[in-house]
């Protein structure tokens, strides 16, 4: 499988992905500059990752300016024509910004950056990026962000959760939702979402920090690892 990373002025988990991508899980990597207005050598098997950090300092919205750079375009027609896209903290921002996925993050309710270790439970174990987790699963993954509260209509919301599109809930160690436990103020508790067609995913919650045994949490790896099996398999079922 073959991911490429975008870079955007600001972005600064773009290395700890690539190290994890190809470091740790031995994938082959390229990484995209933001005014690249091509993206060639990228299937429908392969993936696209928006990675955290600040693009464009956060100006105007976080993600707003990033929406404009030349290689979105790109991402979107990927995205459209099947190809698996991962958003992460800033790039989950960017994907809601763009119309790759509903909704917008706010800033979190407490009007404060927040940086901690947190629980997260898994709504929907048969998505491609969850399919290695069982349902109600729950993963420890940190968090960096100060707009990751996630608020779209009541509409939406019904259409996520009819659609079984909400992946992952911010929660208490032992699965419970509750008020104490939802960092941001997320509507639903949600920390994760995907679009309707499954290949297009973003979270606040960072599992490139949680994904090498040095770090002593390798519980993000599953996630990547979840990608990887579900493009093995349908590169299999395309050629069978």
């Amino acid at each position: 499988m073959k991911f490429g990373v975008v870079v955007f002025p600001g972005s600064n988990c773009d290395e700890d992905m690539r190290y994890v991508l190809a470091d740790v899980l031995d994938q082959e990597v390229e990484m995209l500059w933001h005014k690249n207005d091509k993206l060639e050598g990228f299937g429908p098997g392969d993936c696209i990752v928006l990675p955290g950090g600040f693009s464009y300092g956060d100006y105007l919205r976080s993600g707003a300016i990033a929406k404009l750079s030349p290689i979105m375009q790109q991402v979107i027609q990927f995205a459209n024509n099947g190809g698996y896209v991962i958003g992460i903290c800033n790039g989950f921002q960017i994907l809601c910004e763009s119309g790759l996925l509903p909704g917008v993050l706010l800033a979190n309710n407490s009007q404060k950056f927040i940086c901690k270790n947190l629980h997260i439970k898994v709504d929907n174990a048969d998505a491609p990026f969850t399919q290695k987790a069982k349902s109600g699963q729950v993963l420890q993954i940190p968090i960096a962000h100060a707009d990751g509260r996630y608020f779209a209509s009541p509409e939406v919301l019904k259409k996520l959760e009819d659609n079984k599109q909400v992946l992952f809930r911010y929660s208490a160690a032992d699965g419970s939702l509750s008020d104490a436990h939802n960092p941001n103020g997320s509507l639903n508790h949600i920390a994760g979402i995907c679009n309707a067609d499954q290949n297009v995913f973003g979270m606040m919650p960072h599992p490139e920090r949680a994904s090498e045994d040095v770090l002593g949490n390798t519980q993000g790896r599953l996630l990547f690892e979840s990608l990887i099996e579900a493009s093995r398999k349908g590169i299999e079922k395309a050629i069978a």
